[in-house]
């Protein structure tokens, strides 16, 4: 199989990155679809719309309706045709990033992303990820080309809720650990191929500032500061984890983060929550991992606030028989538990989330949390 590599044309990150986009997307383009929600319009919008006319660009405003199912991209994708839009650009968080990048593909036409959080790395990868109607993860679909511009503004991430830059470091920490088990199984990544050497030091890279400066950049945006923490912790949570999981291959962190939302209880947790316990039940199923390594994971995890045990993501007292179902869809064909240099079966995952449970309860209590 091929070495692939695939990263965005072109990734901009800085604090008032907004007020250069006119500049930038006139490069791609006249007329552009602006797709958002009011809450991110009334937080980036006079700055963005201010650049846009200044650089002579045509746009259309469109509201996006809050979730990214097929119906919403089929119909912003019809917008973007009657606008005879040449850009479909995305602005807020994952959810509007990933329906605007099939909004383009569908549309033929250019992408670019303007996440107005670091809580997942949506901004950088050629895929969708699709929900259903209520709420529920149906899987992931690629456009083949990443998107063509990523404009990251850190003064806007850094007046987002800290729950969400949380979030983002819990996608973000899982990277290294997934693309380092997919390589050991020669599993594919998701670019197509198998990993080069650039996306595992990325995704390493990712993994180390994480681990250094997560805590200090979690202090910072809670005082809505931008410090170079903040902005090693946005690159690591936007760029260097989006490049990292495409072209380095995701595992069991993903595959257990994208089956809790069919629980009602998990509906609450952003993508990186979910990751951030599918992680550490990654780390329980592993049988080649140093225990130094993962109780640095797990106790850096609990000092930035990610959930670690089923208390912490709304399964207080779940039994096997609930959990079962998540072993049997990550023991299934085309699983990305297949990525491993091991078998894992229903009854593997079942024990690793009760272990990472009482991983999580043990580190806690040693900490004194």
């Amino acid at each position: 199989m091929n070495k692939v590599f695939i990263a965005p044309r072109r990734y901009v990150q800085g604090p008032q990155v907004l007020e250069q986009a006119g500049t930038l997307l006139s490069t791609l383009g006249k007329r552009v679809l602006v797709l958002w929600d009011a809450q991110v319009k009334g937080a980036t919008g006079e700055t963005l719309l201010a650049s846009m006319r200044k650089a002579g660009l045509e746009v259309a405003d469109v509201a996006f309706a809050g979730d990214s199912t097929k119906a919403e991209a089929a119909r912003v994708t019809g917008l973007a045709r009657e606008f005879r839009a040449d850009v479909v650009m995305g602005v807020g968080g994952g959810k509007t990033l990933d329906t605007a990048k099939a909004a383009a593909a569908a549309a033929g036409v250019k992408t670019v992303t303007c996440p107005t959080v670091a809580s997942n790395d949506s901004p950088t990868s050629s895929y969708t990820v699709w929900y259903d109607e209520r709420g529920n993860c149906l899987g992931f679909e690629s456009w083949g080309v990443n998107p063509d511009l990523v404009l990251v503004d850190t003064a806007v991430i850094a007046r987002a809720p800290v729950r969400s830059f949380v979030a983002g470091m819990g996608d973000a920490l899982a990277t290294w650990i997934e693309a380092e088990a997919c390589f050991k199984a020669r599993g594919p990544n998701l670019a197509g191929g198998v990993a080069t050497q650039a996306a595992l030091a990325l995704a390493r890279l990712c993994y180390d500032i994480l681990l250094e400066h997560g805590v200090d950049a979690k202090r910072a945006v809670e005082r809505q500061l931008v410090t170079p923490a903040v902005e090693k912790v946005v690159e690591a949570n936007v760029l260097l984890s989006g490049l990292g999981f495409e072209s380095g291959g995701c595992a069991t962190a993903h595959m257990v983060a994208n089956c809790l939302p069919s629980f009602p209880e998990c509906r609450g947790l952003m993508h990186g929550h979910e990751v951030g316990f599918g992680l550490i039940t990654q780390l329980c199923l592993d049988d080649d991992l140093p225990v130094e390594r993962r109780n640095r994971i797990v106790d850096f995890e609990i000092a930035i606030g990610l959930p670690v045990t089923f208390a912490d993501i709304g399964l207080a007292g779940v039994g096997r028989d609930r959990l079962a179902r998540i072993g049997e869809i990550c023991a299934g064909p085309g699983s990305l538990c297949e990525n491993h240099p091991f078998p894992v079966t229903a009854g593997d995952i079942v024990n690793a989330l009760l272990a990472a449970d009482a991983l999580g309860a043990a580190r806690k209590e040693a900490l004194g949390v």
